[in-house]
C-alpha cells in the first residue's frame, strides 16, 4: 500500500505521521515539550552591557593606559562625545573596562572607530578571545565580531587600542550585545531642564563672557546670541568673541545630551566696552607658533609661552571633510593632559597680559583649500566659530601648498566682517611665496592689506632666492634677510606689516637657522641701517613689525635663547 504523509496539528505544532507506519517520536516528543511549556519562561530580550558606551560620562567606567585617552566633542559619531586615544612611545593607547556577563553565552561586541589604526576586542571570555582592526580611517567605521563565554564566566574586559606611532584614534557607541550580565545598563537619557542662573562674567571690547549653573543629565550647552546659536561647549561657561565695541547683545542657554535639547534659558544682556580701532598690538612684536602636538621639542601649555612674546599662533587647525572647512582639537593627550578649560583658561590670561592668541591654519601638512566662493564662506564660517568656540583673536595663514588669492581674499574679508576691528591676521609665507606681487600669497596680503596685521616669511627650509637689488642670496646670512625683506617692504606691504621669520633653534628646520645675534644684526640694518651685510637698503624702515619664530617649543627645548636674545631686541626698535 502507498505510504501517504499527512499533517496535523496540536496545539498549533506540526507533527508528521505515517497512515501505516508509526509516528516519527523524536518530531513529536519535541513538539509536545514545546506545547506544553509553561507561559512566562521566555529569555529576557537581549541588552547592551557596556557602561557609559558613548562616553557622555567622560571616561567613566573605562580606564586608558598611560593617559592616552580624553573625551572630545568632535568627531563624534553619536551623542556630544566620543573617545580619542593617542599611541606615543611604547603604549599602544589601550582603553578597557570590565563588562559583566552571563556563562554559556554568545555576545556580538561592536564599535565606531575613526582615525588612526584601530583595534577592538575582549578578553577572559573562557572560550577563545577575539579581536579585529582596521587601517586608519577618515569616516566612522564599525568594527564587529562576537565571542562566546565560558561555563564559569561572568566578566569579560572589553578594549580599543591603537598602533605604536600611529595617529590618535577615536571610538564611540561601543555594545557589547547580548543576555544582560546583571551589571545594569546605561538609563535612557531624557532631555535637561532649561540652564539657570544664566549671567554675564565679563566683558571686553569684543567678547561677552557668560556662566551658568550646572544642569542635571547635561553633557553640553549651547550659546544663542539674540536667537542664533553661535557656540557649543561642554563646561558652565562660554566666551563669545567678535563682537563690536560699545554694543549690547541679548544672550540664552540651553543644555543637551543624548536625548535633546532643553528650551533656552532666560535671556541677559550683556554690552562690550569700548575699544580701540585695531589690534592693540605694540607698534614692535614678536610672533612664536606653539605646538598642539608633541615632536620632541619641550612639551608646554600655553600658560609656559614666554612672555617675550606677542603673538601666539596656535598650530594647527585640522581640515574637515566640508571643503574649506576648519575644526580645531587640543592635543590633550600629547600635551600630557592638558584640558580644554585649562587650555581656554590660559588663552584668557595671555590675553589680560596684552598678549593676542591666534589659530593657525596649515602647516606643512595642511590640506585647507579655498579655491571658490562655497569653500570661502566655510573657511570665514569655521574660523569664525573656532574663536568663538576657544576666544581666540584671530587667524594666522600658514598654507604651504599654494593658496587661490581671489577666495582666500573673500575668505577673510568675510571674517573681517564677522570678527571686527580687532580681528588678527597673519600670514606666514615661504620665501618663493613673496619673490613677486604676482604670486598668490603677496596678491592676497595686498588685497588685504587694509585689515592684515603682519606677513611673517620664514627665512628657512629655502634654496637661494632673489633679493630686492635682483642679486641672488642664499639662506643663512644677514643679506638674506635683509634683501629679501626689501622685496616685501618695497612691493606694497606697509613696513608695520613685515615680519621675519626664523627658526628658534637648529631642531626647528631642515636648514636656516641663524644665530639670534644675526636676526637682531637684520632687524637693525632694515629699521636703523646699521649692522648691515653686503645688502643695504636704500632706505630705513623703522615701522618694521618685528620677528617670528618656529617655535616656542623649540625656543624653551633650548633654553629661550631665541626670546631671550630676540625679544627685548625687537621691543627696544625705534
Amino acid at each position: 500500500m502507498t505510504h501517504e504523509l499527512v499533517w496535523t496539528k496540536l496545539f498549533d505544532m506540526p507533527i508528521v505521521m505515517s497512515i501505516r507506519g508509526r509516528f516519527r517520536a523524536g518530531a513529536v516528543t519535541a513538539a509536545l515539550a514545546l506545547a506544553f511549556l509553561p507561559t512566562g519562561q521566555a529569555s529576557a530580550a537581549d541588552v547592551n552591557n557596556a557602561k557609559n558606551a558613548g562616553f557622555e560620562a567622560g571616561l567613566s567606567n573605562w580606564t586608558c593606559s598611560a593617559n592616552s585617552g580624553t573625551t572630545v566633542t568632535s568627531p563624534v559619531h553619536g551623542g556630544t562625545t566620543a573617545l580619542k586615544a593617542t599611541p606615543a612611545g611604547q603604549d599602544n593607547a589601550r582603553c578597557t573596562q570590565a563588562v559583566a556577563v552571563k556563562p554559556n553565552s554568545t555576545y556580538t561586541l561592536s564599535a565606531w572607530v575613526q582615525g588612526g589604526y584601530s583595534y577592538l576586542g575582549v578578553t577572559g571570555t573562557g572560550t577563545t578571545d577575539v579581536s579585529t582592526w582596521t587601517p586608519d580611517s577618515a569616516a566612522w567605521k564599525q568594527l564587529s565580531t562576537t565571542f562566546t563565554t565560558g561555563a564559569a564566566t561572568t566578566s569579560v574586559t572589553v578594549y580599543t587600542h591603537g598602533w605604536y606611532g600611529q595617529a590618535s584614534y577615536y571610538a564611540d557607541d561601543v555594545s557589547v550585545f547580548g543576555p544582560d550580565g546583571g551589571g545594569g545598563t546605561d538609563p535612557t537619557p531624557t532631555i535637561p531642564g532649561a540652564p539657570s542662573g544664566l549671567a554675564v562674567s565679563g566683558t571686553t571690547s569684543s567678547s561677552v563672557s557668560l556662566a551658568w549653573n550646572t544642569v542635571s543629565g547635561a553633557t553640553g550647552y549651547n550659546v544663542y546670541r539674540s536667537g542664533t546659536k553661535v557656540t557649543a561647549v561642554t563646561g558652565t561657561s562660554a566666551t563669545v568673541t567678535g563682537l563690536a565695541a560699545s554694543t549690547s547683545y541679548s544672550f540664552q542657554v540651553t543644555a543637551t545630551n543624548a536625548a535633546g535639547e532643553s528650551p533656552k534659558s532666560a535671556a541677559v544682556t550683556g554690552t562690550t566696552t569700548a575699544g580701540p580701532v585695531g589690534p592693540a598690538l605694540p607698534k614692535h612684536a614678536v610672533t612664536g607658533y606653539w605646538q598642539n602636538f608633541n615632536n620632541g621639542a619641550t612639551v608646554q601649555k600655553l600658560a609656559d609661552v614666554q612672555s617675550q612674546y606677542d603673538i601666539i599662533a596656535v598650530a594647527f587647525a585640522d581640515a574637515t571633510s566640508t571643503p574649506g572647512a576648519v575644526t580645531f582639537n587640543l592635543d590633550s593627550a600629547g600635551l600630557g593632559g592638558y584640558t580644554v578649560d585649562q587650555f581656554k583658561a590660559d588663552i584668557r590670561a595671555k590675553q589680560a597680559a596684552g598678549k593676542k592668541v591666534i589659530v593657525s591654519v596649515g602647516g606643512e601638512r595642511g590640506t585647507v583649500a579655498v579655491n571658490d566662493a562655497s569653500s570661502a564662506a566655510n573657511f570665514a564660517n569655521s574660523v569664525y566659530a573656532v574663536m568663538q568656540e576657544y576666544g581666540f583673536d584671530g587667524v594666522d595663514i600658514d598654507l604651504e601648498n599654494g593658496l587661490n588669492a581671489t577666495y582666500m581674499t573673500q575668505a577673510l574679508r568675510s571674517l573681517s566682517s564677522k570678527a571686527g576691528s580687532s580681528l588678527v591676521i597673519t600670514m606666514a609665507p615661504q620665501t618663493i611665496d613673496m619673490q613677486s606681487t604676482s604670486n598668490s600669497y603677496f596678491q592676497t596680503a595686498l588685497n588685504i592689506k587694509d585689515i592684515l596685521t603682519v606677513v611673517n616669511m620664514q627665512y628657512y627650509n629655502s634654496g637661494s632666492m632673489l633679493g630686492c637689488d635682483g642679486k641672488v642670496y642664499s639662506q643663512g646670512s644677514v643679506d638674506f634677510l635683509t634683501a629679501l625683506a626689501c622685496i616685501q617692504l618695497e612691493g606694497g606691504l606697509a613696513p608695520s606689516q613685515v615680519g621675519l621669520g626664523l627658526p628658534a633653534s637648529p631642531s626647528g628646520a631642515g636648514s636656516g637657522y641663524v644665530s639670534p645675534t644675526l636676526v637682531n644684526n637684520a632687524l637693525d640694518c632694515l629699521a636703523k641701517g646699521t649692522n648691515c651685510g653686503s645688502f643695504k637698503p636704500s632706505r630705513t624702515y623703522p615701522d618694521l613689525r618685528g620677528a617670528m619664530t618656529w617655535s616656542t617649543n623649540w625656543d624653551a627645548a633650548a633654553g629661550n635663547a631665541w626670546s631671550n636674545a630676540v625679544g627685548p631686541h625687537v621691543h627696544g626698535l625705534p
